[in-house]
């Protein structure tokens, strides 16, 4: 039954991609769907591009862990920081601006909005470098949950993951990969929902769950009594960076802010403000919700033997063989469509950014798509092997490195690219302060942490101190370094100002 229902899913993924070949003819169409992406599409793109494995398994397993129920902020921050406040702040504004630049990506972007080709191809080198290893991290949360549901090698499943996900992606572009996102986003809120039923269900209800997390104690974290099972938890402050990270850093992450660059129109941003929060608020805070009662199964669990990734597949190993079959969709399905969106910004970023950017800069249409396409074979083929390595080997370097990768790219583009859309003064010298900043800062944590203050050497504290200080960069190093040319500037804030006809009940008529 598991197999029949994973052969099924398989082939409407393959059969959605070959259908969307008609709209993937062109770059734009291939990158951007034509920006003309519905609402529900582009809210669930989003939504599914934001959560993987690596939320479902890694992060509401270790965070639950440490956090218990007070984890469930990190998933409520998700919902109202990273979408929410996302939606309203950049959804707009991104759209206008970067239809009227014409940029495709956000090294593209970076190039067009300050007139730099240099700015273009460091930010594309920073994505390439940090998108490869977050790449191939969403394929490790799937490894104990495959060898829980299936005797098969976790090889296979690596292999058969990229494969498919290469075929969709490459046939449809950008629009397979939103409708895909739709039907995976689909099953990742019924897949979340039943499952938590089914796993407090199994501790006796809601209530006996909340009382029996109570009364677990671990002196090692903290004496109080109930700790666990309290409004914030044992340690507020490291909890807040990683709600700021986890909800923040979506700002600067160019796989998720692209998503705005395609919305169709002023309905889209409206309704898919309010699809995408409300799919945030389900699918994160339910993730860190179902692994705060973690430590209910810790007679069943050793952390220190086989890490956090070990807690959530614990946790539901003695669920039915039809709800372990949706819970290995789910995981699939959270991890392909990040994938997908991942190696489509990684591959475009390159082509259209560096390549076309640095040495063929009359690169015909038809060889951009062609040269994306065959990139995308390769993203795919190096983060397979690199999951693959890890797996095989004691190598934790990419793991690891997976963690900095998220804080380096936003800690790098989150301030600049907001400041870009809000503020003309903005300069060219802030954007570089702040990419060699944010990334800098990142590998600095990974290779030499201990030069570092106590707090920031971890991963988590430091990405968010990273995008905290790039807020306040940006701004202090505008107003000391020369100003950007105001005729230029005011022809590319213009955009915002284009006469546009709207219903009454939107704005009042003379």
């Amino acid at each position: 039954m598991k197999l029949a229902i994973l052969i099924l899913y398989f082939a409407v993924l393959i059969g959605i991609g070959l259908y969307c070949r008609k709209n993937a003819t062109d770059v734009n169409g291939f990158v951007l769907g034509g920006r003309s992406v519905g609402p529900w599409l582009t809210a669930f793109a989003y939504g599914t591009s934001y959560f993987s494995a690596v939320v479902f398994v890694g992060y509401a397993g270790q965070f639950g862990w440490k956090y218990g129920i007070a984890a469930t902020w990190a998933g409520i921050g998700n919902a109202i920081i990273g979408s929410l406040m996302a939606w309203v702040i950049l959804g707009r504004r991104t759209r206008i601006m970067t239809q009227h630049l014409n940029s495709a990506t956000m090294p593209q972007f970076f190039g067009e909005r300050f007139d730099s080709n240099a700015l273009k191809i460091i930010a594309s080198v920073i994505i390439f470098v940090f998108l490869i290893p977050y790449t191939a991290s969403l394929y490790n949360g799937l490894s104990r949950l495959f060898g829980m549901a299936f005797n098969i090698d976790y090889s296979v499943c690596i292999i058969l993951m990229a494969v498919l996900t290469a075929i969709y992606v490459i046939a449809g572009g950008y629009m397979a990969t939103a409708i895909n996102d739709f039907i995976q986003g689909m099953v990742m809120l019924v897949g979340i929902v039943v499952v938590i039923a089914a796993v407090i269900n199994s501790k006796g209800g809601l209530m006996t769950a909340l009382d029996g997390l109570a009364r677990v104690t671990d002196e090692t974290v903290a004496t109080t009594p109930g700790i666990f099972a309290s409004f914030l938890g044992p340690d507020p402050l490291n909890l807040m960076f990683v709600v700021l990270l986890t909800s923040l850093g979506t700002w600067g992450l160019p796989q998720m802010v692209q998503k705005f660059y395609a919305i169709k129109n002023e309905e889209a941003v409206k309704k898919g403000t309010i699809i995408s929060t409300l799919f945030a608020m389900v699918v994160a805070g339910g993730c860190y919700f179902l692994g705060g009662f973690g430590r209910l199964f810790s007679d069943q669990i050793d952390v220190a033997a086989n890490g956090y990734d070990s807690i959530v597949p614990t946790m539901l190993q003695n669920l039915g063989p039809g709800l372990i079959a949706l819970v290995v969709i789910l995981v699939l399905s959270a991890s392909m469509s990040t994938l997908s969106s991942l190696v489509i910004t990684s591959s475009s970023t390159l082509t259209i950014d560096f390549i076309k950017g640095a040495f063929v800069k009359d690169m015909k249409e038809r060889t951009q798509l062609l040269l994306i396409r065959f990139l995308i074979v390769v993203f795919i083929a190096i983060s397979a092997v690199m999951a693959l390595i890890q797996y095989k080997s004691s190598v934790t370097f990419i793991a690891q490195l997976m963690g900095i990768s998220w804080g380096a790219m936003a800690g790098a583009f989150l301030a600049p690219f907001l400041y870009s859309l809000y503020w003309k003064k903005t300069t060219k010298a802030a954007c570089y302060v702040s990419f060699f900043f944010g990334a800098g800062i990142m590998v600095v944590d990974m290779l030499k942490p201990a030069i570092l203050p106590q707090i920031m050497r971890s991963p988590i504290n430091c990405g968010a101190i990273a995008m905290l200080a790039g807020l306040v960069i940006v701004p202090v190093v505008s107003l000391c370094t020369p100003k950007p040319d105001q005729k230029k500037m005011d022809e590319i804030f213009a955009c915002y100002e284009t006469p546009t006809q709207v219903p009454q009940k939107t704005a009042l008529g003379k």
